[in-house]
């Protein structure tokens, strides 16, 4: 992503947070026919705001690491016949829906954050997985014979040509995980989870249009903000590949 996109999403999601104040979504709701009524203060938005981002945040960490790790383990000679069972193992847990997923795991995990991570972890592995293992496989073999040649090992392949060259692929897959992640954790609020998802569930029980709207912006900031940081994170840390 350039650099006016990325500051396009950033302002988004500024946009967004705006959106969720309390005074800016009671004039929203205000337009909108709803009568004004109570919102959320600041001090609780920004208390489930954090919560919401540590949850996501512990979700989205796990899905990088299963898949990236399955994906590269899919791409390994010796693993290969592996990767049809990995795809529909990761298919099959991506088309539970979130909220199911959560509820089946309730008498298990019981309530909070556990369920939701289980979630989070079962929606985000699939695009990551594929993402990785395709990005690795579109490598080309002249790079990868030009580095054996050089006498790397397959480890030192991985990490200094495959990965580098694959880096922007991936980066694209992390991208799609961390907004499932930061979408799911909302549905945490169900399970009894603290999260933006809370004044969503609320408002639908109280039919107060105000949290809900609180709710939904500052979920839809987040990830937005989220997605910026990251993309701004990979440019700026970004790995060049040797030239072989």
């Amino acid at each position: 992503m350039s650099g006016r996109p990325l500051v396009s999403v950033a302002a988004t999601g500024l946009v967004l947070a705006a959106m969720s104040h309390p005074a800016v979504a009671t004039r929203i709701a205000g337009a909108l026919g709803e009568a004004p009524r109570r919102a959320l203060d600041v001090d609780r938005l920004l208390a489930l705001a954090g919560q919401h981002l540590v949850l996501a945040g512990t979700g989205f960490a796990l899905v990088a690491i299963l898949g990236i790790g399955l994906g590269i383990l899919a791409t390994r000679e010796g693993a290969a016949p592996l990767r049809p069972a990995l795809d529909a193992l990761a298919a099959g847990a991506q088309a539970v829906p979130p909220v199911v997923t959560v509820a089946l795991a309730l008498p298990i995990l019981g309530f909070g954050g556990p369920p939701t991570l289980l979630a989070l972890v079962a929606y985000g592995v699939m695009p990551l997985l594929r993402g990785t293992a395709g990005a690795l496989a579109a490598v080309p073999p002249d790079a990868k014979a030009a580095a054996e040649a050089m006498g790397l090992t397959r480890r030192q392949i991985l990490a200094r040509v495959e990965l580098p060259l694959a880096a922007p692929e991936v980066v694209e897959s992390l991208r799609t995980a961390l907004v499932l992640a930061v979408a799911t954790a909302a549905v945490g609020a169900l399970a009894g989870a603290n999260t933006l998802g809370t004044p969503i569930v609320a408002g639908l029980q109280n039919q107060n249009i105000v949290p809900m709207l609180q709710g939904t912006t500052a979920t839809a900031a987040l990830a937005f903000l989220g997605d910026a940081a990251l993309v701004g994170l990979a440019g700026l840390f970004r790995i060049n590949p040797p030239r072989t």
